[in-house]
């Protein structure tokens, strides 16, 4: 009589519940229960993903996150050249006004 009871109450082979558990963890420092797919996680965390392999998709990976190109190599350049720029004149400028105190003084 007891196998009887254990064929009516045990989930049918293949059901979620016979499936070996995600395992990620969790918020609250447990680990999720849901049934784990054919990589081991559930549904909701996947898994890691190996990213784009080929020269085309690293391209399409890149230019689909581009938004405006502030933060690019050639903006970067750009910027810290300016900045370079900014420094030397500000530098003459200094040395300019130091010449023409220097100079008043020596008039006066």
């Amino acid at each position: 009589m007891g196998s009887s009871i254990k064929k009516r109450c045990s989930p049918p082979p293949g059901h979620a519940t016979t499936a070996p558990q995600c395992g990620a963890r969790t918020r609250e420092g447990g680990r999720c229960e849901a049934p784990g797919l054919r990589n081991g996680r559930c549904k909701a965390h996947g898994g890691l993903s190996t990213g784009p392999r080929t020269p085309e998709g690293l391209l399409r990976s890149k230019t689909a996150r581009l938004q405006h190109g502030r933060y690019s190599k050639a903006a970067k350049l750009e910027a810290r050249r300016l900045r370079e720029f900014l420094r030397a004149c500000k530098a003459n400028l200094a040395r300019i006004a130091d010449s023409k105190h220097t100079e008043v003084r020596k008039c006066e």
